[in-house]
């Protein structure tokens, strides 16, 4: 949705659903037209879970299975206006035990890492996209056949998987998860490499931070298909943006602060000044008196990922609009305090999740005026609307919290 210019966004919607009818009727086009494509053919069939996928081949695929779920119970998250129907509804969370598909001579295609087995199965759970009611809508249908397929006569863990290709949040939480899913299913594993995205050097650098620097990398992309002689695919715990404790703790200890002593403690992370940006309008003011209290202002997107890494850290407060930034309150200490604003029009509850991992931080919202048009039910697709609360409002809010 962030690649539709700010004045198409409201259309959200409907572009969804044209592009869901798109690729359900090409898929049945493709599927017709598969025996012309040979080792490139689209997927035969689809089902909805790993288990269903075992079942229909249980001569090529295993389960691997760790002993447990997680069972989400979480309080009322705090802030302005109380109960958010947002944060109400994301506080119960049952999340499967961890597993992963053991696939001989499987195929992983595409940044979104769709899976398909040796007959041709479109495994629906690990190939989970956003929006979409079932495999058969899936974007891979949208082309007419697979890329080239990559022959690795090996083990492949696959990494990648929807919106982890560019996007900071679900890198961290969704695609490097996978390898500690991979640790506890399968424990003592070696792999001959991992498909995962790496073209930037950000995601390099956390690659390397999370002590996978030496495995071999098939990076993955759009026009990527890799078949192996075994393919491991990994569950991804944070399909529903819970955050599960499993994931923030392997993040914590595998991405581990190197030094804190010359970071600021109480930081501002700004977003500058471009309209529709989801900008906090009048940040100037609230700086001004921000800076007054101890706070200093923040691009982290300036940072290498250590030092994000660093500064979320040593932070002892956070005062933020809603961003990809706030990833890093995964890396926060004990007893840190959060206050994360939005525009009404679109509150998302992904980075409070977070915080829900990490003992005794306090976090508390902030909505601006008109929440209350915006009820449950409504798209919140206007993902980068600029937040337009007065700076006395804020100021108060970051007054509240210090006091708490």
């Amino acid at each position: 949705m962030t690649r539709l210019p700010p004045r198409l966004q409201p259309f959200w919607p409907l572009v969804k659903r044209v592009h869901r009818f798109v690729s359900l009727t090409a898929g049945i086009l493709g599927r017709r037209t598969r025996r012309w494509h040979g080792d490139r053919a689209l997927p035969a069939r689809g089902t909805a879970s790993i288990d269903e996928t075992r079942d229909r081949e249980p001569q090529h695929v295993a389960i691997h299975r760790a002993i447990e779920g997680e069972l989400i119970r979480r309080a009322p998250a705090q802030g302005s206006p109380a109960g958010h129907w947002v944060f109400d509804q994301h506080r119960q969370v049952d999340i499967p035990a961890a597993s992963c598909l053991d696939i001989e001579r499987g195929t992983v295609v595409g940044d979104f890492g769709a899976v398909i087995t040796p007959g041709g199965t479109l495994d629906g759970e690990t190939s989970d996209y956003f929006g979409i009611a079932g495999w058969r809508e899936h974007p891979l249908f949208l082309r007419p056949r697979l890329p080239v397929v990559q022959e690795v006569d090996g083990t492949v863990a696959v990494l990648a998987t929807r919106g982890g290709n560019n996007n900071y949040y679900h890198f961290l939480l969704d695609v490097l998860p996978r390898f500690g899913v991979l640790e506890r299913t399968l424990p003592g594993v070696d792999v001959d490499a991992i498909f995962v995205p790496n073209g930037s050097g950000w995601q390099r650098t956390f690659l390397d931070l999370a002590g996978l620097g030496d495995v071999p990398v098939l990076s993955s992309g759009p026009d990527r298909a890799v078949r192996a002689r075994r393919l491991l695919v990994p569950s991804v715990a944070n399909r529903r943006e819970a955050a599960p404790s499993s994931s923030v703790t392997w993040l914590r200890e595998h991405l581990p602060p190197q030094g804190t002593d010359d970071t600021p403690r109480r930081i501002f992370v700004t977003r500058g000044q471009v309209p529709n940006s989801r900008r906090v309008v009048h940040e100037d003011a609230v700086m001004e008196q921000l800076a007054q209290r101890g706070f200093v202002s923040i691009d982290p997107a300036k940072l290498t990922p250590q030092g994000q890494i660093d500064l979320f850290a040593g932070a002892e407060v956070v005062v933020a609009a809603h961003g990809a930034a706030l990833t890093n309150l995964l890396f926060l200490s004990p007893g840190a305090r959060v206050l994360e604003m939005f525009a009404p029009n679109y509150v998302n509850s992904c980075y409070w999740a977070i915080t829900q991992g990490i003992a005794d931080v306090r976090y508390r919202y902030l909505v601006g005026d008109g929440w209350e048009q915006h009820g449950p039910g409504d798209p919140m697709n206007k993902i980068l609307a600029d937040i337009e609360i007065p700076a006395a409002t804020i100021v108060a809010a970051v007054d509240e919290l210090l006091a708490d």
